[in-house]
């Protein structure tokens, strides 16, 4: 959460990308670094366990969250 923020501040476009047990401290971090509505994509955790089928999954739910996020933008 902290690079796209420190990203986006630099001009850089980015979306970050949560596992759902990280949704509350990357919510705590946007509030901090002062962009509290900042908008990112969350997947499923843990990744390190998936199997190749549940990473492909994840791969589809984020790319469809990016653009949603990147399209609001």
């Amino acid at each position: 959460m902290h690079d796209a923020i420190i990203a986006e501040r630099a001009g850089v476009p980015a979306v970050a990308v949560m596992t759902t047990n990280f949704v509350s401290a990357a919510e705590l971090m946007s509030r901090v670094l002062g962009m509290p509505d900042y908008d990112f994509a969350v997947i499923d955790h843990p990744v390190s366990s998936a199997t190749d089928e549940g990473l492909k999954a994840q791969a589809r739910k984020t790319i469809d969250a990016l653009q949603r996020i990147v399209m609001s933008k």
